[in-house]
């Protein structure tokens, strides 16, 4: 049976270090300012897939390259902008996102392009023609829709 454990206190300091590359960054910071699912920024929702990830890769024997997974889970969404909004735009979010934000994670971030590939591939099978195709962008796939689904629901009454 699969079951996630939590991390312990020496996982705990490896994610937030990888994650310290981002503490300070106001373009980062920003990403608190708009709404995911419910009452969860982005900021938020990126962070809770980021420790999935890491969960997931830790459990499966860290297949995939730590570093690189948790970084482009907390890019992934990266888009920086809020998409409640009643603008002709938001009405493909769903589509548009993981492309902008790629183009932001590029701009603001050094990332290599196995990274954006991730980034622009997590919303499959929405978007058919992005196929993940390394692990890390697998496992983002994954960990994506079930923080979301998490968030989604608890956000019902």
């Amino acid at each position: 049976m699969f079951r996630i454990n939590p991390m312990g206190a020496e996982d705990e300091v490896r994610f937030q270090r990888i994650l310290s590359a981002f503490a300070d960054d106001h373009k980062i910071k920003e990403m608190k300012r708009y709404i995911q699912h419910g009452t969860i920024s982005t900021y938020e929702h990126c962070e809770s897939v980021a420790r999935i990830c890491y969960i997931i890769n830790k459990h499966f024997g860290e297949k995939a390259d730590m570093d690189s997974l948790v970084r482009t889970a907390f890019l992934h969404d990266f888009y920086l902008y809020d998409w409640h909004e009643k603008k002709l735009k938001n009405k493909i979010h769903g589509f548009t996102h993981p492309g902008i934000a790629a183009k932001n994670a590029e701009k603001y971030f050094k990332i290599t392009s196995k990274e954006k590939r991730a980034i622009e591939s997590h919303m499959w099978p929405l978007i058919p023609h992005k196929i993940p195709t390394s692990r890390e962008a697998w496992i983002l796939c994954m960990a994506d829709k079930y923080v979301a689904s998490i968030e989604t629901a608890m956000m019902r009454k």
